[in-house]
């Protein structure tokens, strides 16, 4: 049995994962800021508002095996409406906090000699999309951090990041509240579907587990082939 801690653990991608983990005998650590827990098993829940100077992650083990960091945001909208502040907002959430996660729990992962940490970016950074900016600038952040924490941890800390494209969660739930949009949006992926939260949350725990004892710094496109095949 391993320790992983899943910050915002307990919606859509990082609900499923913590489920799956759980499910397969590790022991979860997952935080929860709104959301309130509904999934049991091996798992130890905690209210966390990474928005905090010091978010309180006082409730770990010594010896840390992953950390996945889930909270985000998908705000689309024209670029000569997003204020500077709305920019700072969103790295504050998406980057800042995932920082502030990783460097109290870094101690704790490096007791493992095999820690892995998981981000999150999009399929927006690498595709260029329309009103999309203010995501792709906080989650191009994220890609950078990966390869430049993947270099500094290594080898007793992998780090890397999974890319998606839209994914059927609460955060997306705008995005997919018709049958029209579920459709249209289906229709620009190769692969004809929206994702979901066992797509992502799968390939997060491959990417914790010594399954890929030997991938590091990379970014991992889950995105039903959007972002490189032309259908």
């Amino acid at each position: 049995m391993k320790n992983y801690l899943v910050i915002g653990g307990t919606s859509g991608i990082g609900k499923k994962l913590v489920q799956n983990l759980s499910e397969i005998g590790h022991k979860v650590y997952a935080s929860y800021n709104e959301t309130k827990p509904t999934v049991t098993g091996h798992i130890s829940y905690h209210k966390l508002n990474v928005l905090d100077d010091i978010p309180e992650i006082n409730f770990l083990p010594d010896t840390l095996h992953g950390v996945v960091y889930c909270p985000g945001s998908i705000v689309l909208k024209p670029f000569k409406r997003i204020s500077p502040r709305d920019f700072v907002s969103d790295y504050e959430l998406q980057v800042i906090g995932a920082v502030k996660v990783i460097q109290q729990t870094l101690a704790a992962l490096k007791k493992s000699e095999s820690g892995s940490i998981v981000l999150f970016s999009t399929v927006a950074v690498q595709a260029g999309l329309n009103f999309h900016s203010l995501i792709s600038a906080s989650k191009g952040a994220i890609e950078g951090l990966t390869r430049a924490l993947a270099a500094e941890l290594a080898p007793s800390i992998r780090v890397n990041c999974i890319a998606p494209s839209l994914t059927d969660t609460p955060l997306a739930s705008n995005l997919l509240n018709t049958e029209a949009k579920r459709s249209a949006n289906a229709k620009k992926h190769p692969l004809n579907r929206i994702g979901t939260p066992h797509d992502i949350a799968s390939a997060a725990e491959f990417l914790l587990t010594e399954k890929s004892d030997w991938i590091t710094g990379q970014i991992l496109h889950v995105d039903g082939g959007i972002s490189t095949v032309k259908s």
